[in-house]
């Protein structure tokens, strides 16, 4: 039987989405970008409080699958355009889910794999491993990813390595706002997921949920615009029974 693309695990309240191609080096093609969007929705209708984005064997992704692109030079550009915004459609798809995503960055993550890891809300790695958007080595663009990666690290620190297709480390991509932490190895990384996760389980579900929604909503408001949203949100957060049952519970804990 034919292992899938994409692997979906469901455990106590998190999904966890692996890439499962890592004879490939967990290289995108299109049943890959498909299946990832298909299983952020499908961590959707479980209700989770969490998403993990992994990937399967030493590598977290290598990016685009470079056969695959030789394939697509037969294509239309009808075709190609069709090809790309099923990408688009995947990164969109972890960017926008009203559920915190989490990257676990466990080994290297290049062009493709590095845009992928750019769309998570948090992004922890292991110590020297390897990231970049190295696609204009290889006379390609890494057109889709910049959309993302510049609404996530400020231009001064991305455009050079996006002009440049230069290959920092975990160290460096933390220092330029890439990746969240960094961890020693894999045992650490593990243990900081879950204890973020557990973090998480205990907090509401629903607050979390529009904690994301706010912050997405108010990137590219201004300051004033983005105050006046936070005021009509923060004034609706305190009407909702979870939050005036949590600041019961807090009192009466306290007294």
């Amino acid at each position: 039987m034919q292992e899938l693309p994409v692997e979906y695990r469901l455990d106590n309240g998190v999904a966890t989405i692996t890439l499962n191609r890592p004879d490939k080096r967990n290289a995108l093609n299109r049943a890959t970008v498909d299946a990832l969007t298909d299983a952020v929705a499908r961590a959707e209708r479980d209700e989770v409080v969490a998403i993990i984005v992994a990937g399967a064997g030493p590598v977290f992704c290598a990016g685009a699958d470079l056969a695959y692109l030789q394939q697509l030079q037969e294509f239309s550009i009808e075709e190609n355009v069709d090809d790309s915004r099923a990408l688009a459609t995947a990164l969109m798809a972890l960017r926008s889910t009203p559920i915190p995503v989490i990257a676990r960055v466990h080994g290297h993550a290049i062009a493709g794999g590095c845009g992928l890891a750019t769309v998570c809300d948090i992004v922890y790695a292991v110590d020297g491993i390897k990231f970049g958007y190295t696609e204009v080595g290889i006379g390609f663009i890494p057109a889709i990813v910049t959309a993302f990666l510049l609404q996530r690290a400020p231009q001064s620190g991305t455009r050079e390595l996006l002009l440049s297709g230069r290959i920092i480390e975990s160290g460096e991509a933390a220092r330029r706002g890439i990746v969240t932490e960094v961890f020693g190895d894999e045992k650490g990384l593990d243990e900081a997921i879950d204890s973020l996760c557990k973090r998480m389980r205990g907090a509401d579900r629903g607050a979390i949920l529009m904690t994301k929604e706010m912050i997405g909503t108010m990137e590219g408001m201004t300051l004033e615009s983005a105050l006046e949203y936070g005021v009509r949100m923060n004034a609706f957060a305190r009407t909702r029974p979870e939050c005036q049952a949590g600041i019961a519970a807090f009192l009466e804990k306290r007294g």
